[in-house]
């Protein structure tokens, strides 16, 4: 069933990176991958390179995942582009590199929504240059795609630009914004908010729970929507689904769509 926008149907599961355990993360191949085997949602990233064009990306740095080095930031896009994407991608611990040398390169956001068009999308600001959110809502607006993107990021600057430029896109709330909802529970009991409020969040934080049973029936009742990252245990989803989160983000998106069919949720 075609999406209506990005929160209908709820969506229960999320490809962290794409279909990252079969194909280089963060790539059309990904992408592609995620979306035929019926995922919900694709969680992704972007950076804004030298030259202002928004690339998919999660690392600041190249050197993990290309066989390039330095900042994304650094590099125009054409550069990044004779890059090889695949390049450190293994499934054995390094004995073998099947995607190296076959042409898989960094995609730009653009090119990834024309790629999935019936694909949801999980976007996280990454570069904290203060222009990435008008860059970001042009192609969101380009490409018609603003009932089927929700905006993330951990520099609360980001998603602030964002709503108050395009207040029809949706947010998520970031880690500035959890934080006091977790520890200060009665200041937030009664706050109305006029915005959908949806938590993408871990299981904990450094020395606090944050997914509770009473962290989730208290949310669910003020109509938020809870998202889990990123979780790939399969024991785990079974229990988060069961404790009532809403979605949960995965590296291994057969075995939550399996549980979430198991239990009924989709």
């Amino acid at each position: 069933m075609k999406a209506k926008s990005f929160l209908d149907p709820l969506p229960r599961v999320v490809a962290h990176r794409g279909d990252s355990a079969n194909f280089p993360e963060n790539t059309l191949p990904a992408f592609l991958s995620a979306s035929k085997m019926g995922i919900d949602i694709i969680e992704t990233d972007v950076h804004l390179t030298k030259d202002g064009e928004l690339v998919i990306w999660h690392d600041d740095t190249l050197e993990r995942n290309t066989n390039g080095t330095g900042t994304l930031e650094s590099h125009t896009l054409e550069e990044l582009k004779a890059l090889d994407a695949g390049y450190t991608f293994t499934q054995d611990g390094g004995k073998t590199f099947p995607f190296r040398g076959k042409g898989v390169q960094l995609c730009t956001l653009d090119e990834a929504l024309k790629a999935c068009p019936d694909t949801r999308f999980n976007i996280d600001l990454k570069s904290q240059e203060d222009e990435i959110a008008e860059v970001f809502i042009k192609i969101i607006r380009d490409n018609k795609a603003e009932d089927r993107i929700c905006c993330a990021s951990f520099h609360l600057n980001n998603l602030k630009k964002v709503r108050a430029l395009a207040p029809d896109i949706l947010t998520s709330i970031t880690t500035a914004e959890v934080i006091p909802r977790v520890l200060f529970r009665p200041f937030y009991s009664n706050k109305p908010s006029k915005r959908k409020i949806i938590f993408q969040v871990p299981v904990s934080q450094s020395i606090f729970k944050i997914i509770t049973p009473a962290f989730v029936k208290k949310w669910h009742k003020k109509d938020a929507v809870i998202m889990v990252w990123t979780i790939n245990e399969e024991e785990e989803m079974r229990r988060l689904f069961k404790l009532g989160v809403d979605t949960v983000m995965t590296d291994n998106p057969k075995i939550v769509i399996k549980v979430a069919e198991e239990l009924g949720l989709r």
